[in-house]
C-alpha cells in the first residue's frame, strides 16, 4: 500500500507494561516527542498488553507516571490493545476466509527439536528457528478435529502464499510469522498494524531492533489493505557492556534512578540527548516522506 501523505504528522510511542521502563524507552519516547512538535503533529502512547498476564494495572500506572515525569503530553484517549481483541479477531477472520493463515500445532519445544536434528536449519532475524510447516497441507476435517480436541496451536500466516500476493523483500526471512495463538487472538506484527491504521499514525519512529520485523508489517499492511506508515529506526540506549537494554536492569530503570535523586537532564545526559540528532531525524524523515 502507499504511504501515509498526511497534512498533520501522528507519531506514537507504543510501550508494553510488562516490566518498568528503562533510559531506552526514554530515548525513543522523548524522540517521537519531540518530532511530532517540531512537526506540528500529533502524539500519541499506545499501550500494548496483549499479554495480559505479564501486563499489570500497576506497572501501567508506573509507566504513565514516567512518561508524565519526563514532561510528555499526549492525546487522550490512550489506546489499550487488551480491549481490542475482538477487532484483531475481525482481521484474522479475513485472513483464515482467504487461506493465507492456518492452524499449526507444533510448540517451540517441539519446533527447537526439530531443528536442532536437521544440519542448518534456518533461523528467523531474532534467532528463533523456523517452523517447518508440517501441518500446512493438513485437510480442513484433520485441523477441525485437531482443534476441537482442544490442542494449543497458533495461526501461522502462510509466507508462500501471501508472498506471490505482494512480494515484500526481507519477509521470507521469517518464515510462516505467527499471528495469533489460542489463549490469544493477535500478534505483535498483527496488532501493531491494525493499531497504526485506526490511530492514523503516519510515521513510526522505533529502535533499530524492529527494523528487521518491518518487512513482515508491510506485507500484513498489504494484505489487509492498511495504509503503510513511514518507517524510521533510530539507535539504540545500550548499557555499558554494549548491549541492548532490559527491562529487569535497575541500573538503567527510570523509576529506580528517580528514586535516587536523577533529573531529567541526568536522564538526558545519560541517553546522550542531542537537538541535533532531533533535526538530523527531522530532515530524514521529510526526505522520506516526499
Amino acid at each position: 500500500m502507499t504511504s501515509y501523505a498526511t497534512s498533520k504528522p501522528h507519531f506514537r510511542f507504543a510501550p508494553s507494561p510488562n516490566g518498568a521502563l528503562h533510559l531506552g524507552h526514554a530515548y525513543s519516547a522523548l524522540l517521537n516527542h519531540g518530532l511530532a512538535k517540531k512537526t506540528g503533529g500529533n502524539f500519541s502512547i499506545r499501550v500494548e498488553d496483549i499479554d495480559t498476564t505479564r501486563c499489570t494495572p500497576a506497572l501501567e500506572a508506573a509507566m504513565f507516571d514516567d512518561l508524565t515525569w519526563l514532561r510528555l503530553e499526549w492525546q487522550k484517549p490512550v489506546m489499550q490493545q487488551s480491549k481490542r481483541f475482538a477487532i484483531y479477531q475481525q482481521a484474522l477472520d479475513k485472513l483464515i476466509e482467504r487461506e493465507l493463515i492456518y492452524p499449526a500445532f507444533m510448540s517451540r519445544g517441539e519446533i527447537k527439536k526439530h531443528a536442532r536434528v536437521e544440519p542448518n536449519w534456518p533461523h528467523d532475524p531474532d534467532g528463533a528457528p523456523l517452523y517447518p510447516g508440517l501441518e500446512k497441507n493438513w485437510d480442513k476435517p484433520t485441523c477441525t478435529e485437531a482443534i476441537a480436541s482442544g490442542t494449543p496451536f497458533a495461526w501461522r500466516l502462510d509466507m508462500e502464499k501471501a508472498l506471490t500476493l505482494f512480494p515484500i523483500e526481507g519477509a521470507k526471512d521469517w518464515g510462516d510469522v505467527v499471528l495469533a495463538r489460542k489463549d490469544t487472538p493477535t500478534s505483535y506484527h498483527l496488532s501493531v498494524v491494525i493499531d497504526d491504521a485506526a490511530q492514523n499514525i503516519s510515521h513510526v519512529v522505533r529502535g533499530l531492533d524492529l527494523k528487521a520485523a518491518t518487512p513482515v508489517h508491510l506485507l500484513l499492511q498489504n494484505l489487509l489493505s492498511l495504509r503503510s506508515p513511514c518507517y524510521f529506526h533510530h539507535r539504540l540506549v545500550l548499557d555499558e557492556e554494549g548491549a541492548k537494554l532490559s527491562k529487569s536492569n535497575k541500573a538503567t530503570d527510570l523509576k529506580h534512578l528517580r528514586d535516587e535523586g536523577a533529573t531529567l537532564d541526568d536522564i538526558l545526559e545519560r541517553i546522550d540527548w542531542d537537538e541535533s540528532e532531533l533535526e538530523t531525524l527531522y530532515q530524514s524523515l521529510i526526505i522520506q516522506s516526499t
